[in-house]
C-alpha cells in the first residue's frame, strides 16, 4: 500500500475567512493527499498538538488577518520544542512582500500569496515530501 502525504490545513488566530483553507485542502486531497482540516480560529498549540496526533508531514496555515508575524513563529518553535521540526510549515494568504523572508529564517518553508495556482502548491508540496 502505498504511503500517502499527509497535511494538516488550520486557520489561525481570529481570522474567520476560510474559503483558500477550504479551496487548498480539496485541492490537496484531489491531488492524492490525506488531509485533515482544524477549521476557524486555531492556537498554534492546538494547531502543533493535532499535527502531531494526526502524524503530518506538512502543516499548512492560512492566514488573511494579518497576524502572520505573531502566529507562524510560535508554532515553527512549538514543532522544534516537540522534536518535529521535520513537519514542514507552509503558509498562504494575505502576507506582505517584506515579511516573507523574516517568516522564512523563522522557519516557514514557504509562503504562497493570493493568485497563486493550485497546482503549483500541490507540486511544492510533492517535491519536497519525502515519505
Amino acid at each position: 500500500m502505498d504511503k500517502r502525504i499527509r497535511v494538516l490545513v488550520a486557520k489561525a488566530g481570529l481570522d474567520g475567512h476560510d474559503r483558500g483553507a477550504k479551496i487548498i485542502a480539496q485541492s490537496l486531497r484531489d491531488a492524492g493527499m490525506e488531509v485533515i482540516y482544524t477549521g476557524l480560529r486555531q492556537t498554534p498549540e492546538q494547531i502543533v498538538k493535532t499535527a502531531l496526533q494526526e502524524d503530518v508531514q506538512v502543516i499548512g496555515i492560512s492566514c488573511l488577518s494579518g497576524a502572520h508575524m505573531h502566529l507562524l513563529p510560535p508554532i515553527v518553535q512549538k514543532l522544534k520544542e516537540s522534536e518535529a521540526s521535520d513537519i514542514m510549515v507552509l503558509l498562504g494568504g494575505v502576507i506582505p512582500a517584506e515579511d516573507i523572508t523574516d517568516l522564512k529564517k523563522t522557519g516557514v518553508k514557504e509562503v504562497f500569496t493570493p493568485g497563486t495556482p493550485t497546482s503549483r502548491v500541490i507540486e511544492f508540496i510533492k517535491n519536497n515530501v519525502q515519505l
